[in-house]
C-alpha cells in the first residue's frame, strides 16, 4: 500500500488520548459479596451507576482461576461495563479474551512497557492553525498561550501545564503534572495522567465538563453548583477530589 494513499480511502487512524477509567479494586472474587456491596453503593450514587466503564483490578487477588464471568454479570446487573482486567494469572488473561475483554499487566509491571507500546503505534494528532505552544522558564512545564478550541488536545507529557486562555468545551487538557487554566475551564481536564496524586488543577472560572486527578475524577454534575463559576482549585485528598475556591 502506497504511504501517499489518499485520506479518503482511510477508514480509521490512530491517536492518542488519556480516557477517564474508574477501576473497580476488588479485595474478594465473591460475587454474591460484590453483588451486595454494588447493591448498596447503587442506593448511594445512582447516578454514578448508568453505564460506567469499569476496570476490574484483580491485582490484590491470589487466586489464579475467578468466576470472571459471574462478576461480569453481576456488575453489568448493576449497570456498570466491564471494559477490561487489570492483573491475575495466565488463566485470568485467557478469560478476560475469552470474554471480549481486556487485560492489563499489573500497574508497576505493565505502567513503562504499556506507555512505550502505545507511543510506537500511535500517530500524534495534527491541528491546523494551533496557538504556538512555548515551553516556559522550567523544562517540564509547557505553556500554551490561547484558547484550547472543541476538539483539540493539548498535552504536557513530562509535567506542568499552563494554559494563558481558555479551555472550551469538548477540548481536552492533559498534563502529567499539574493544570494551570488562567481563563474558563468548559472542556476536560486530566491532572497526574501518570498517576501522580500530588498533581492539581487551578482555574480562575470553573465549568469543566470533566476533572480527573491521577485518574480519579468527577463529572459536571457531581460538583457541587456553588463552585461553578468560581475560581477554584482541585486536588485527590483523601482518596477523593477536593474541590475548593481560590483565595
Amino acid at each position: 500500500m502506497s504511504l501517499n494513499a489518499d485520506s479518503a480511502d482511510m477508514a480509521f487512524t490512530f491517536k492518542g488520548g488519556m480516557l477517564p477509567m474508574t477501576v473497580m479494586e476488588l479485595s474478594s472474587a465473591d460475587p454474591e459479596l460484590i453483588r451486595r456491596q454494588l447493591a448498596g453503593k447503587l442506593s448511594q450514587s445512582p447516578a454514578f451507576f448508568q453505564h460506567t466503564p469499569v476496570v476490574l483490578s484483580v491485582e490484590k487477588l491470589d487466586e489464579p482461576h475467578l468466576a470472571l464471568e459471574r462478576i461480569c454479570a453481576v456488575c453489568r446487573d448493576h449497570k456498570l461495563l466491564p471494559v477490561a482486567v487489570r492483573g491475575g494469572a495466565e488463566p485470568v488473561r485467557q478469560s478476560a479474551w475469552a470474554l471480549g475483554l481486556g487485560w492489563f499487566a499489573p500497574v508497576e509491571e505493565g505502567r513503562a512497557r504499556i506507555l512505550e507500546s502505545v507511543s510506537r503505534m500511535i500517530e500524534p494528532e495534527v491541528v491546523a492553525d494551533e496557538p504556538e505552544a512555548q515551553e516556559g522558564a522550567s523544562v517540564t512545564t509547557r505553556l500554551f498561550r490561547g484558547t484550547v478550541r472543541s476538539g483539540q488536545q493539548v498535552n504536557a507529557a513530562e509535567g506542568d501545564l499552563v494554559v494563558i486562555g481558555a479551555v472550551n468545551a469538548g477540548a481536552e487538557v492533559l498534563a502529567a503534572g499539574s493544570i494551570h487554566v488562567y481563563g474558563a475551564l468548559r472542556g476536560r481536564a486530566l491532572a497526574g495522567i501518570h498517576g501522580n496524586t500530588h498533581a492539581g488543577i487551578y482555574c480562575r472560572e470553573l465549568e469543566a465538563e470533566l476533572l480527573s486527578v491521577a485518574g480519579n475524577y468527577k463529572r459536571l454534575e457531581d460538583i457541587d453548583s456553588q463552585l461553578l463559576g468560581r475560581a477554584v482549585e482541585i486536588h485527590f485528598i483523601k482518596e477523593q477530589l477536593e474541590i475548593k475556591p481560590l483565595t
